[in-house]
């Protein structure tokens, strides 16, 4: 519970910021922290929909088609996959329309950073109309967010292997000796909890007296990949660190975990299989907040030098940075240029187009992807169990995707280590 209103809160502040884009104007890098909020806002009606709406879809006539009532999951999945349609609709349209946007002129630049008034009242009616749409529509929906959240996840493992390079490369930055040892000391206890949770996952999903051979095989491949992390990093050919290696080693055993609580709860090798519906909402909650916080990351991420959406075009892209004052602004007592305002020289408004710091198209791409994958989580990739109450996010499917997920994780890790010793005349920074 406390997780879940931890959860709650903060979806509701971040849905503040759309709010506070409505009722008045914000500044072109608060811009993003509001898509953030709407999409948090989407989380929330979602959330409260699949809790509270099934009676009420049960009772209109175009959605409860069937000579015998569905049970109320059949409905509740039926509500959250209508209210991410519209919202993943929402931020599609906007991707197809902010295609080529290179430059602050163009007038689809105020189309993405302005207009919350109007965005919020077409983002309403456009999920108001999905609950009007047959349900085969919903469920074709349903069915290609399996595939669109499989490619969020890829997003959501490359946004992860950017924080810990950059959280590295912050701390070596500072070149002091303190700052060397916190290094060491978060490597080694993000080790020391990796090692510590692989034997509670021997202990709940290995019990004594079942053939739990596939378990095994998933626990012990966990602990070989977080091995090899440190092994490879190490290495003297690789330009690697211990505190990303540690890092992955604590999200691959959490993924290893999140797998093995989606086990049926008839499954023998499910020592938890008791507690499952605890289980299943606390995965829901971590789900739902590394989803959010992905998102969050990716929108204030999106500009820098690092990230993967900045455009070539970016004055941010590249390890080449424009200086906020030249020395010819510095003898004319210019002002620093900021994102609101094009370029100045002598007092004056330049005619040059200013690039824009991140690709607009890219950046909508992301929380529609993010819809898909909320969906999913919300509704147990959407697969409504017409007889157990309570389970959310449990089954087989669950557990391959999450398994994927961590091969597909370590092995763009792996890469990122020794791409730059397999094609050392291509820039990997």
């Amino acid at each position: 519970m406390w997780a879940a209103s931890c959860l709650a809160s903060c979806c509701a502040s971040c849905a503040c910021e759309a709010c506070k884009g409505v009722a008045g104007g914000i500044s072109r890098r608060s811009a993003r922290i509001a898509y953030c909020g709407l999409f948090a806002l989407s989380l929330i009606v979602s959330w409260i929909l699949r809790d509270f709406a099934g009676p009420l879809l049960a009772k209109i006539p175009w959605i409860n088609t069937f000579t015998e009532t569905p049970s109320m999951e059949w409905f509740a999945t039926q509500a959250v996959l209508r209210v991410s349609l519209g919202n993943c609709l929402f931020f599609l349209a906007f991707a197809l329309i902010m295609i080529g946007v290179k430059d602050q002129r163009d007038y689809r630049d105020s189309w993405h950073h302005g207009g919350w008034m109007a965005k919020l009242i077409i983002w309403c009616i456009t999920i108001i109309l999905m609950f009007f749409v047959p349900n085969g529509v919903a469920n074709a929906y349903g069915a290609v967010s399996r595939f669109g959240s499989g490619l969020f996840l890829l997003v959501q493992v490359i946004i992860l292997l950017d924080f810990t390079h950059n959280w590295n490369a912050a701390w070596v930055a500072k070149d002091e000796q303190f700052w060397y040892i916190a290094l060491l000391v978060v490597s080694v206890v993000c080790y020391l909890v990796s090692f510590a949770f692989s034997g509670l996952l021997f202990h709940w999903f290995t019990p004594s007296g079942a053939d739990c051979q596939l378990n095994t095989f998933f626990i012990v491949f966990t602990l070989i990949l977080a091995v090899s992390f440190a092994i490879i990093s190490l290495h003297p050919q690789v330009n690697g660190s211990l505190l990303p290696a540690a890092v992955l080693a604590v999200y691959s055993t959490y993924l290893c975990y999140s797998a093995l609580s989606s086990e049926p709860r008839d499954y023998e090798c499910n020592g938890l299989h008791k507690h499952i519906g605890a289980v299943s909402t606390g995965t829901l909650v971590l789900g739902m907040g590394t989803t959010l916080l992905s998102v969050v990351y990716s929108a204030v991420r999106a500009g820098s030098s690092t990230t993967f959406l900045s455009p070539p075009s970016s004055p941010r892209e590249g390890s080449s940075r424009k200086p906020l004052l030249t020395k010819e602004d510095v003898e004319e007592g210019n002002e620093p240029e900021d994102d609101d305002e094009p370029i100045r020289r002598g007092g004056k408004r330049s005619s040059e187009p200013r690039p824009v710091t991140y690709v607009y198209s890219f950046f909508h791409l992301i929380f529609a992807l993010a819809s898909m994958y909320s969906a999913m989580l919300l509704t147990g990739w959407g697969n409504a169990n017409v007889e157990e109450k309570d389970i959310i996010d449990v089954g087989w499917p669950s557990v391959w995707v999450r398994m994927c997920t961590q091969w597909l994780t370590a092995a763009l890790y792996v890469w990122s280590l020794v791409a730059p010793n397999i094609f050392p005349d291509r820039d990997f920074s």
